[in-house]
């Protein structure tokens, strides 16, 4: 069996992004660009042998992002031919006999397409090089692919080109699948005569001709190649892989009432028969059960629903609450750190975090469990078939037993017993015609002014 590699370049400065934070870590879909990429390459058919990232030094961020996978590091911004070089300490005994070439700024490629370039690799022709190539609206700034009777005969920089070059509309991807035991020779021939002064990969094309290996294109869909090197690139990959998302969710059984108001992370979960309602935003780690209503406006994050909740509009879910089968969780409610058991409804204007709501117990509109002194956070824990009445604050640590009652306006310091009634409201007093003497005073007042 066949074996391959793969390292991905992740050195770049990126800075067009005008930002702290390296380029590769910016999300698309929750998830930072490289491991996108990494992602993808740990999911070929046939696995990897190995992958190793090239990066910057000072990038320990971005080795944490990719770790188990190993990093080599590029000291000096030399070009790709040389970030690729990096990698050989960890090439070395590799047992590949392909290597993939990608880059961790375009989080949008395929495994379908680098498993094309896999197979044209291993093909009757064995060529020492496959070039994933394009053909964009705009050519402009890419590099350009000379093609012949034979094949790829060449990789003509942009800034190198001649007009008629770059009249050629099959433009250069970056990315290669190259014969592992040609790769590092043919970078050490590498030179650095050319408008950049750096040592292109794109000249080990020329070099592999040169040898009589022939090397080919396989071509690919422009959305897939996107390099994000800025704010804009950035909007647009994320736009891109909505779209994908949404499809995804939607071939699979969910209904999206407005797909183009719904935005999902990459890890999103949903079972069938969901309904989606408009402005509805995952965040990482949602997992949505069978026959789920969403209605609009929600928001979730590090998040578990069970089959049957209604949630929203307005919900939102923080990570780890857990609603589980048949709940309802309403307008403007927030769960964080939290269970909600089967059957309970939370339907107005509650706050419920670092708790457990037991099996079909009811939340009145405007409960909040005091979860936080200042200096800790303590837990909550409401019975099964509990009914806490509207406006009431539950002073954690508390707990509130099976059936119990609580009426509303109620601040709860001490534990309620399973079936007990519980109340700390104030008592009412009433005076027989004050709000008439108080209107008529009033009124006196304003007069003299």
């Amino acid at each position: 069996m066949t074996k391959t590699a793969a390292v991905v370049l992740s050195a770049g400065m990126g800075t067009r992004m005008k930002s702290d934070l390296p380029k590769v870590l910016h999300p698309v879909a929750g998830r930072p660009m490289v491991a996108h990429v990494t992602a993808t390459l740990a999911a070929l058919e046939g696995g990897l042998e190995r992958l190793v990232v090239v990066i910057g030094p000072d990038m320990e961020a971005v080795a944490k992002a990719v770790a188990p996978h190993p990093t080599a590091i590029q000291a000096k911004r030399l070009g790709t031919g040389h970030a690729v070089l990096q990698a050989r300490e960890v090439l070395m005994d590799s047992a590949a006999d392909t290597v993939l070439v990608v880059y961790g700024d375009t989080p949008l490629i395929t495994g379908e397409t680098l498993s094309r370039m896999i197979a044209a690799r291993k093909g009757n022709e064995d060529p020492a090089v496959v070039v994933l190539g394009f053909r964009p609206a705009d050519p402009s700034g890419y590099g350009r692919l000379v093609t012949g009777a034979d094949g790829l005969d060449a990789i003509i920089e942009h800034k190198d080109a001649t007009e008629a070059q770059r009249a050629i509309g099959l433009c250069n991807a970056g990315v290669m699948a190259i014969d592992a035991k040609r790769l590092f020779p043919l970078l050490e021939r590498v030179g650095k005569d050319n408008a950049k002064g750096e040592y292109y990969l794109t000249d080990i094309i020329a070099l592999a001709r040169a040898e009589g290996r022939a090397c080919v294109v396989v071509e690919g869909a422009e959305e897939e190649m996107l390099g994000v090197n800025s704010r804009l690139e950035l909007a647009e990959a994320e736009r891109i892989c909505q779209d994908r998302l949404r499809r995804e969710a939607m071939e699979n059984g969910a209904t999206l009432v407005a797909p183009e108001t719904v935005f999902f992370s990459v890890d999103t979960v949903l079972g069938r028969d969901v309904t989606v309602g408009p402005f509805v935003t995952f965040g990482p780690g949602v997992t949505i059960g069978d026959r789920v209503e969403i209605k609009g406006f929600c928001h979730f994050e590090g998040a578990t629903v069970g089959p049957g909740v209604t949630l929203g509009p307005y919900a939102r879910l923080r990570p780890g609450a857990d609603v589980q089968e048949g709940a309802h969780i309403g307008n403007f409610v927030e769960i964080k750190k939290a269970t909600v058991e089967p059957g309970a409804k939370v339907n107005h204007l509650t706050y419920i975090g670092d708790a457990r709501v037991g099996a079909k117990a009811n939340i009145g509109a405007g409960t909040i469990t005091c979860n936080y002194d200042g200096f800790g956070k303590y837990h909550t824990d409401i019975g099964a078939g509990a009914f806490i009445g509207s406006n009431t604050a539950l002073v954690a640590p508390v707990t509130v037993g099976d059936g119990a009652i609580v009426g509303a306006g109620s601040t709860i310091v001490r534990d309620v017993p399973a079936d007990a009634l519980a109340i700390t409201r104030a008592d009412q007093t009433c005076r027989e015609g004050w709000a008439v003497k108080f209107r008529q005073r009033m009124a006196r007042v304003i007069v003299k002014k």
